[in-house]
């Protein structure tokens, strides 16, 4: 265990579709984050988590960070970044091994020496393990606990939550903050971030899904029994409300968002019916008119699509019946109004949104607490954890534990068999959600390249 570092700043970049954020804060005695700055400034090179431009990227990276440099007036060096994306995706793993100790008490080193094993098992081409996450233990065949050191046993088998993502898209996104200047401390998966902010201990152990609806993706997380047991990146967010209003109305990008932000509700009702919206024209034409209801129908219909994917992912986390505590919405996208009642009515959970107000405090607190800066509170909650007391899943160098190889090469190879075997099946969730929605990503493709 390290020991705890007082007081260390924290900085950390959250690169997002429609804004990359830049956060310091510093860890105060009470356990909460005083917030010393904020950069915040439009993303034009990110889409759907991917770096589809690395100029425009890189130029936002250093703009949002030469104002919270302006803020706080000190230089930063090393970052924690967030990653999402619909090149990230997540699978259930297991793996059994023998009790490396004499007296067979389970020790630190065979939890370890079964994470490091998960860090290696095989993936996709193009694909490297983002983290490693023990969900549960079974000694012996039985006992199912959650944390196994200290009990005795003559064999374990772990479950593990596995985040696999894109080489070359995360490879990407360390590029632009490199070009900008700053050494990258750590890659986190954004939806883990979010809920750190945004979820109580109480709510993780009861049961919860929390939902992030950002600019170009919605991430998931669902909790139970304080486990994280599922994660999932839907590839649709609120950018894809802003296109449909776009094309189904015929107006700028920036009229659109303006339509959602100033007139959007995810509900409709009788009371819009006859409500006239006006929309400036260009060049000196007549400006536009727009039924109200029309507008809050397009709205709707896609935040239903969203919705209905939610329900989807947590029926497929095995946990549906067991979301105690409802469903969390964060990110931007959860002001939408009316999305509670709409997401209650589809899902049957209770719904809340979601602030990361109880982990801040200072001249920035304020400001911070809003769904969008979820992620960016998050991730410093994260580098706070990595930096002091570290669990083996966060730590990078989990790698480099010298702990001693099994000397039975023939159950090594049983346990890489059985990782292979689980890996390969639990990898079709991811598929059977894609291929439901191949086609709307085609259309979306097309939309945006015209």
């Amino acid at each position: 265990m390290m020991q705890y570092n007082t007081n260390p700043m924290l900085s950390v970049i959250d690169i997002g579709t429609t804004k990359i954020v830049a956060l310091t804060g510093q860890k105060n005695e009470e356990g909460r984050f005083e917030i010393h700055g904020m950069g915040k400034r439009p993303s034009y090179g990110v889409r759907r988590g991917l770096v589809m431009n690395i100029e425009e990227t890189v130029a936002a990276i250093t703009e949002a960070v030469n104002e919270l440099k302006a803020c706080t007036g000190k230089e930063i060096d090393e970052v924690v970044i967030g990653i999402a994306g619909q090149h990230v995706k997540s699978m259930k793993n297991s793996i059994k091994s023998e009790i490396r100790s004499g007296d067979g008490v389970v020790s630190e080193d065979d939890v370890i020496c079964m994470i490091q094993k998960m860090y290696k098992s095989q993936v996709g081409a193009g694909e490297q393990i983002l983290h490693v996450i023990p969900q549960s233990f079974k000694l012996d065949g039985k006992n199912c606990i959650t944390d196994p050191k200290g009990w005795f046993a003559k064999e374990m088998e772990a479950v593990f939550h596995v985040i696999v993502g894109k080489i070359n898209s995360m490879e990407n996104i360390k590029n632009c903050v490199n070009r900008a200047g700053f050494d990258v401390k750590r890659l986190m998966l954004e939806p883990l971030a979010s809920a750190d902010a945004v979820l109580s201990k109480r709510e993780k152990e009861m049961g919860v899904a929390m939902v992030d609806i950002g600019g170009g993706t919605t991430d998931m997380a669902v909790f139970y029994n304080e486990v994280l047991q599922h994660t999932a990146v839907i590839p649709f967010g609120g950018n894809a409300v802003t296109a449909d209003i776009k094309q189904g109305f015929s107006v700028l990008q920036s009229q659109a968002e303006n339509l959602k932000i100033e007139y959007g509700t995810a509900l409709q009702s009788k009371s819009q019916k006859d409500i006239m919206i006006q929309v400036p024209g260009l060049k000196g034409r007549e400006e536009r008119k727009i039924l109200l209801n029309k507008l809050v129908y397009v709205i709707q219909e896609r935040m239903k699509e969203i919705v209905y994917a939610i329900k989807f992912q947590i029926e497929e986390s095995g946990y549906a019946d067991k979301i105690n505590a409802g469903i969390v919405l964060t990110g931007g996208g959860a002001l939408l109004k009316n999305l509670p009642q709409l997401v209650t009515a589809i899902t049957g959970y209770d719904v809340i949104i979601g602030f990361p107000r109880e982990h801040i405090t200072g001249e920035y607190a304020k400001a911070v607490n809003q769904p969008m800066f979820a992620t960016s509170v998050g991730l410093m909650m994260k580098y706070d954890m990595l930096l002091n007391d570290i669990p083996p899943e966060w730590d990078e160098n989990i790698l480099q534990y010298d702990i001693k190889e099994p000397e039975n090469d023939e159950d090594e190879d049983n346990d890489e068999k059985e990782s292979k075997k689980s890996t390969k099946s639990s990898g079709s969730i991811f598929k059977k959600f894609t291929s439901k929605i191949k086609t709307m990503l085609d259309e979306e493709e097309d939309d945006f390249e015209n």
